[in-house]
């Protein structure tokens, strides 16, 4: 076979697309699009895990950045949503018998906001009702008339008390322990010289009935406050009976209002028991403020006993269309589970049940919660917090202080919310994979996996779903429509991006970016009415530009000589290499001077990347690979006697891949058999151990790569490049290089084993093995072979004769 019957044709190193199978003139005659595009497995998952109600269907959608994993998702659950009934309202009221654990209540869709309206009025109604019962003169009556009643009768006793104790000789005073009965036979307490002299029956007559009248006012001290105590009783009574008939028609408004709730129904009559067992409070109109003036900003507003009736109204639905889709962009603990706000009064924290804060798990309760998952992951206790919530199927408020406090301190305990969710992760295959591998309870909560693709098969709905997609976005972001012959080109960007003919990218990111830019590019040029073809290859040329210093500083150091890659001629043991490099959004491929040696030994093949510590396993399997193939080849029937190294020249940094092995083989095989090679012409491709050559990645920048080197060194029409025959799909060159290839300054090989490769960069037959495993004289493997057997000679006949001369000195 002759060189030219392995050569690709120039038609096949590019697709192109008809701007007339597009069937418009431009994209403004186009219907914006309205479904996914190219993600239809993944978009079904997503479905089934957002629909199905058993447990632990939660999703995890993994893909690369700018597949539309993100866009398309929240697209599909807004859509699932929208079918679907708003959930229930949550609030938190006052816990009566336990204040630390505020109780939730769950209400209707709009009707949490109702309550707390509903409340706050009912307090202010209260408030009013309260101080005008109070001050109404009815009520001071029959409290006035209670007191007066108690004040009368005891005046009454005391009197009595008084008299009996004067007809007696004695008076009351008072003393530090309360009162006393003392003698005052002439209305004057006598003085202790006086009672000293007394006789002594006079003293003990004066101190027997002084401890009986003593021993009477005691008795008759304990019976006021036993009437005293039932005044006061008497007056709690009047004020309970009277705080009751002033509320209590208010609240039981609000209880047959809200009868179909039992816990808010509950919570009222809460309130109804509390007004009236602490009826003192707010008819005194007890404030927790402080004895002195403090500025309000640095206390905040005065809490009042009217507080703990309030409503915390934490998650309200009303207005919402279908269930909630919330997508939470910092998932730390509190954004999360919510949490408990506090404030600073008088240099001590405080909070109560008006200060609970809802978290995404709230929001998204009855609906569906997306999130992040490498940002999940990064935030402290977040992600142990997301299962456990899931796992328990409720909703705890926790916080990053609770998990690191060293000392325990009092805070409230909200009641926790029954959770009805489904959580969809956005990450990478890698995260996914590590997730499932390395956490027990992952794949039993995600049990869904929407698995989104960067390409999607190029067909005539394809690719009118790209114009359409064209189309929508103009519309959207207001650019000019674009021209059949521009929307071609967005196309056949697709599919450069795909890297594959028959495939077109999902990356729409990529491509919407493109659609900007060639609006920006044709509204700076003029034709701002209608993006043209040539402004989409403008704009593709403007990123190429932006991005490729540091190739055209290469491709200059080539040219100069200061990289030394020969594009002419030929050359023994030494091949061009291609291989890539990735500069952040931009991929350039470059030509790499490959270089072996060999000599007798037993060695075998040395890689010196490897001995220099700068190539990956990739890289080492793929040398290791070579010397499989020499002995499967050539020693069959004896020893490979062979030392040889193989050298990235002037390589500095890392090199990992196989992509070179097929021209790392081949400069190997020169080198033992002293065939030249071909300079104008590179390789890539890997090779197995029996000689074929296999498919590598970036194929087209590639071979784009070696066309900018021959470029500056001069086109010959010689130069090509030989690339993997399972590759030609792949390629999608750039306009200029097909161009070359037409006119016949640049060439691409296709080849599928080692051998056709051969004989492309020697121009000598590789040589078919005949039976007794020798290969025909004149060429590359009878070299090779030869070559082989002559250093499998000289090491034998070196050793007979370094044992002969051992056994002579001996």
């Amino acid at each position: 076979m002759s060189i030219n019957d392995f050569e690709v044709p120039f038609q096949k190193l590019r697709w192109v697309c008809d701007p007339a199978s597009l069937g418009m003139e431009s994209t403004a005659e186009l219907e914006p699009a309205t479904e996914p595009i190219g993600q239809q497995r993944a978009v079904a998952a997503v479905d089934f895990g957002a629909t199905i109600p058993s447990e632990g269907y939660n999703v995890f959608v993994l893909g690369p950045v700018g597949s539309g994993r993100t866009t398309l998702t929240r697209q599909t659950l807004e859509a699932i949503a929208a079918e679907q009934p708003a959930p229930s309202d949550w609030c938190y009221a006052y816990n009566f018998h336990d204040p630390r654990s505020p109780v939730a209540l769950q209400l209707d869709p709009g009707a949490g906001r109702q309550l707390a309206d509903d409340v706050d009025e009912l307090i202010e109604d209260i408030t009013q009702a309260i101080e005008h019962v109070f001050d109404s003169d009815e009520y001071q009556d029959q409290r006035d008339e209670l007191l007066s009643e108690f004040r009368e009768e005891r005046a009454r006793e005391m009197q009595g008390f008084e008299k009996n104790a004067e007809e007696a000789g004695f008076t009351i005073g008072r003393s530090p322990g309360g009162l006393v009965v003392a003698p005052a036979p002439k209305g004057e307490v006598i003085t202790p010289e006086q009672y000293e002299e007394m006789s002594e029956e006079e003293r003990e007559e004066l101190d027997k009935k002084r401890e009986q009248l003593q021993d009477e006012l005691v008795d008759l001290m304990q019976e006021l406050r036993r009437r005293e105590k039932q005044a006061r009783k008497a007056l709690r009574q009047l004020d309970r009976q009277t705080i009751q008939f002033a509320t209590g028609h208010l609240i039981d408004e609000l209880i047959q209002e809200y009868e179909k709730s039992e816990a808010v129904v509950k919570h009222f009559q809460h309130v109804k028991h509390d007004l009236v067992e602490n009826v003192t409070r707010f008819r005194d109109g007890e404030e927790h403020t402080p004895s002195f003036p403090i500025p309000e900003a640095f206390i905040g507003a005065a809490h009042t006993p009217y507080d703990r009736y309030r409503i915390n109204a934490l998650i309200i639905n009303e207005g919402l269309e279908g269930a909630p889709v919330v997508f939470e962009m910092n998932p730390t603990i509190d954004n999360l589970t919510g949490e408990i706000e506090y404030q600073t009064r008088m240099g001590a924290l405080t909070t109560d049940f008006t200060m609970i804060k809802p978290g995404a798990l709230h929001q998204a309760n009855g609906g569906y919660l997306i999130l992040e998952a490498e940002a999940v992951l990064r935030r402290p206790f977040a992600w142990e917090a997301l299962k456990r919530c899931l796992k328990n199927q409720q909703v705890s408020i926790e916080s990053i202080q609770d998990q690191m406090r060293l000392i325990s301190t009092v805070s409230l305990e909200p009641e926790s919310i029954p959770l009805n969710i489904k959580v969809v992760l956005i990450g990478s295959p890698l995260v996914y994979y590590l997730l499932y591998q390395y956490d027990d309870e992952f794949g039993k909560l995600f049990k869904v996996k929407a698995d989104f693709n960067t390409t999607m098969d190029r067909s005539d709905e394809t690719i009118q779903a790209y114009a359409r997609f064209i189309a929508t976005k103009c519309h959207e972001e207001d650019l000019p429509p674009f021209s059949a012959e521009a929307a071609a080109k967005v196309v056949e960007y697709g599919v450069r991006t795909a890297s594959d003919q028959e495939k077109l990218t999902t990356k729409f990111v990529d491509v919407l970016d493109l659609v900007r830019e060639s609006a920006y590019w044709a509204d700076r040029n003029g034709n701002g009415e209608l993006v043209q073809a040539e402004d989409v290859q403008n704009a593709l040329e403007q990123f190429i530009w932006r991005s490729n210093r540091v190739e055209e500083r290469l491709l200059e150091l080539i040219e100069q000589g200061t990289l030394l890659i020969e594009t002419e001629g030929e050359v023994t043991g030494q091949i061009n290499g291609l291989h890539i490099a990735v500069l952040g959004d931009y991929t350039m491929g470059m030509p790499t001077r490959i270089t072996a040696r060999s000599s007798l030994g037993t060695a075998g093949v040395v890689n010196i990347e490897r001995e220099a510590e700068l190539s990956g396993p990739i890289h080492n399997k793929g040398v290791l690979i070579l010397s499989g193939y020499l002995r499967q080849k050539y020693a069959s029937d004896q020893p490979l006697s062979c030392a040889a190294s193989i050298s990235f020249e002037q390589s500095y940094s890392h090199v990992e891949g196989d992509s070179a092995s097929c021209a790392e083989l081949l400069v190997l095989l020169s080198s033992i058999s002293g065939v030249p090679l071909r300079q104008d012409i590179a390789v890539t491709g890997s090779v197995d151990q029996h000689g074929s050559v296999q498919a590598i990645g970036e194929v087209t920048r590639k071979v784009e790569g070696f066309f900018a080197a021959c470029k500056v060194k001069g086109l010959t029409g010689n130069q090509g490049v030989v690339v993997p025959a399972a590759n030609v799909r792949n390629i999608m060159l750039r306009e200029e290089v097909v161009e070359a290839v037409e006119a016949g300054q640049f060439h691409t090989w296709a080849v599928e084993t080692l051998d056709e490769a051969l004989e492309i960069l020697t121009g000598v037959p590789a040589g078919e093995v005949d039976g007794e495993g020798n290969y025909p004289e004149g060429t590359v493997h009878y070299a090779v072979q030869d070559r082989l057997h002559q250093m499998a000679r000289t090491l034998r006949e070196y050793g007979r004769g370094g044992a002969k001369e051992a056994n002579e000195e001996s």
